[in-house]
């Protein structure tokens, strides 16, 4: 039988977030299980060179990473009452790091969301989700927002 003692809920912050932790807190709550809620703050390195000195890029993105720990911080307390919980905040490629932590981690199930991103914006986009689930070494739940009513 699987066992699930560790879940990787990761969020954007977005008002889409609170739905995908509750799937998280669930889990947890019923399997006895501890999250791992992560957010990853944009690098913005593929800007440097662009007439932007790479400090005030490093500034920006300090301020990003500092903003996004204390709503991060307000998010657990809020979403995850009760449950076994810790959060990070990492700058990168999403894709990529939800994966390598979850590797790093030995994390049994990822949860995030998904836009549902269709045409000309899944081209120039492409799907964080898309690519995790793709290559995850572990089962991946994607929950996708509801329409806008």
């Amino acid at each position: 039988m699987a066992q699930i003692k560790k879940i990787l809920c990761a969020v954007d912050l977005s008002e889409h977030s609170p739905a995908v932790a509750d799937y998280a807190k669930t889990l947890a709550q019923g399997l006895n299980a501890q999250v791992l809620c992560l957010y990853v703050a944009p690098s913005l390195s593929q800007y440097v060179g662009f007439h932007v000195p790479p400090s005030s890029i490093e500034n920006f993105v300090g301020e990003i990473v500092s903003g996004a720990d204390a709503t991060m911080n307000a998010f657990l307390a809020e979403q995850f009452p009760g449950v076994k919980v810790e959060g990070r905040v990492v700058t990168g490629y999403a894709a990529e790091e939800v994966l390598n932590l979850a590797e790093e981690q030995g994390v049994d199930l990822i949860i995030m969301g998904t836009h549902g991103r269709r045409g000309i914006d899944r081209i120039l986009f492409g799907s964080v989700a898309e690519k995790v689930v793709k290559s995850s070494k572990c089962p991946v739940l994607t929950i996708r927002p509801k329409a806008a009513a």
